[in-house]
């Protein structure tokens, strides 16, 4: 009996999957690190969590390719802004397309940038290596701070 390989999740769904996540740059990102550590074990990939002195939030590394010096690193940031006193004419953790583009919070700064590296990155044909070091944040007062 033969085990099929794990998939990789396609860049729209894997977009849909990030956004959800509430990731306020006031709350936690652990939710959604645990999900794409996950993903990328589910593909034989190792990563590596860095987390806050609180261990509330996480920064996330891994290396997809070939274990070699050189390559290339794709890094964003989890956090989002908050919405609170915003006018959304739909839920902003929720995809919505229309007109051709994505509306949700994170879909231009930097959760679909992410969910592209992800869903590329599950297809296993990167050359040359390519890091992806996720941060925690980017907002005022969201940092992370390592020991």
């Amino acid at each position: 009996m033969t085990t099929a390989a794990p998939s990789a999740i396609a860049p729209r769904e894997m977009i849909d999957r990030l956004i959800a996540f509430d990731t306020t740059s006031a709350k936690s990102n652990l939710a959604l690190i645990e999900f794409v550590e996950g993903y990328l074990a589910d593909l034989g990939v190792e990563t590596h969590r860095f987390e806050n002195a609180e261990g509330t939030k996480a920064n996330l590394f891994a290396t997809l390719g070939p274990q070699r010096p050189g390559g290339v690193v794709l890094s964003g940031h989890s956090d989002v802004v908050p919405v609170a006193g915003q006018a959304w004419d739909s839920d902003p953790f929720q995809v919505t397309e229309a007109e051709g583009k994505l509306f949700g919070r994170g879909t231009c700064d930097m959760k679909s940038f992410i969910a592209i590296a992800l869903a590329r990155g599950g297809d296993r044909a990167i050359e040359p290596s390519a890091a992806l070091p996720g941060s925690a944040a980017e907002a005022p007062g969201a940092a992370c701070h390592f020991l």
